[in-house]
């Protein structure tokens, strides 16, 4: 992600460049310069990142495989909004700082500004206008989207002034753009910018992400497997076009409260039939089981994902890491090799749990493991063992061929073992985790 998002920052960066090195301002001083080009190169990242961040919110598929899956492209979404905010705020306080200039090294140099009357000038004081406003309700966003605390459903319909926001943006990038920037390199990036991020934001309002992947069904059961756990299984359309061990979707079970992504937790059988394992972590899913009856309608929208130990090495030892919830797709792994447990990879799967006696996946995993001779399993249960640990895993995996490791649970305990893995020198282990965070 931060390659990307480097590269991506590079390349405007380099447009800019080359645009600001063949039209140099003539007669104005150095303050005045540095500001006007900071002004520019601050506006340009700040709307180029958030024109990706709408377009990857769209959600497309073709880019899953070089990204990695959705999960990964959810986040650097997330995180080209999160950087387009805080570039924008720079480029404000960089449009506030002409009085501090005035006040040091007085007018005398400055770049005069581009005057061509009616229509133009007219459109640049409102995309100034419209500029300012986007920047105040993006930072608003922004401190309401870090704020875990509030509700997702009033954060989901905050959320939805996006591409209105992105609209006044790009009206302020169209129009207070100097006008050799439309003759250069970087104006014919900036008109992609804009085309695609309006586009992307024209489909969001509509109503038309994922649509073509979306497929009607009903829950055909719902069953409460612990205080806090409710299994939904689900009957589809014929569309559904099936789904790989590991996937996700994104499921409707209330239209006012919109899609939610649940992993797969059961492998393709060819029946239409999907099972989701559903734990309370939210004010959505608590209580759930109580609002979800057989019978009632379902929208799924899918699959997604790339969560899959065959895009391992071949030759790697693999380790399995499941934290509570997170043994989802591990689930449909082991039920896809029930039927040839011949293509069972060598793997030492750890599941990490609270209570082994209380747990309604432990007996199912050790039923499916039993099958699976090259499956290791080792259940850690922190009532009675010591919780699994970064020296743990290198006392027993460290050596000349170190492990890849799958891993899908809390991200506070995927950032202990990678941190601790790596201080223990096993720098080359390859750390696969599924990385899906809504907001």
């Amino acid at each position: 992600m931060k390659t990307l998002l480097a590269s991506f920052l590079a390349l405007v960066t380099v447009a800019w460049a080359v645009t600001s090195s063949s039209n140099p301002a003539e007669g104005a001083s150095l303050p005045w310069v540095v500001r006007q080009e900071a002004l520019y190169l601050t506006g340009l990242w700040a709307f180029s990142l958030m024109s990706l961040a709408i377009m990857l919110a769209t959600r497309p598929a073709w880019l899953e495989r070089p990204l990695g899956g959705m999960d990964r492209i959810y986040r650097v979404h997330k995180w080209a909004g999160i950087l387009a905010i805080g570039f924008a705020a720079l480029h404000w306080l960089v449009e506030m700082s002409d009085g501090v200039i005035k006040s040091v090294v007085g007018r005398e140099g400055r770049l005069p500004k581009e005057h061509e009357g009616g229509f133009l000038e007219v459109m640049r004081d409102v995309g100034e206008d419209f500029g300012e406003w986007a920047i105040y309700a993006l930072i608003a966003m922004l401190v309401l989207t870090l704020w875990k605390r509030l509700p997702y459903r009033p954060w989901r319909y905050l959320h939805h002034a996006m591409p209105g926001l992105y609209g006044m943006l790009a009206i302020h990038a169209a129009f207070l753009a100097p006008l050799d920037y439309w003759t250069s390199a970087i104006g014919a990036l900036l008109a992609l910018f804009i085309a695609v991020g309006t586009v992307s934001g024209l489909r969001s309002l509509s109503g038309r992400i994922g649509r073509g992947r979306q497929v009607s069904g009903d829950i055909e059961a719902v069953r409460e497997q612990a205080s806090g756990l409710t299994e939904v299984v689900c009957r589809l359309e014929d569309r559904w076009r099936g789904h790989r061990p590991g996937q996700f979707a994104f499921v409707t079970f209330d239209h006012i409260e919109g899609a939610h992504p649940f992993t797969i937790a059961c492998a393709d059988r060819g029946d239409r039939h999907i099972t989701f394992q559903i734990k309370a972590l939210g004010d959505y899913t608590q209580g759930l089981a109580a609002r979800l009856a057989a019978g009632q309608p379902v929208k799924i929208e899918g699959p997604y994902g790339r969560f899959d130990y065959r895009r391992g090495r071949r030759k790697s030892d693999q380790v399995w890491i499941a934290g509570g919830i997170g043994v989802t797709p591990f689930l449909a792994w082991l039920e896809s090799l029930q039927e040839a447990p011949a293509e069972a990879p060598v793997a030492d799967f750890y599941y990490c749990t609270r209570q082994r006696d209380d747990d309604p996946f432990v007996a199912r995993l050790e039923s499916l493991c039993a099958a699976l001779p090259t499956i290791r399993l080792h259940v850690v249960s922190t009532d009675r063992d010591r919780p699994l640990t970064a020296e743990a895993l290198h006392a027993r995996h460290a050596g000349e061929r170190q492990p890849e490791i799958w891993f899908c649970g809390p991200r506070a305990f995927a950032q202990s073992l990678r941190s601790g893995l790596r201080d223990l020198g096993m720098k080359r282990v390859r750390f696969h985790q599924e990385a899906f965070e809504m907001r």
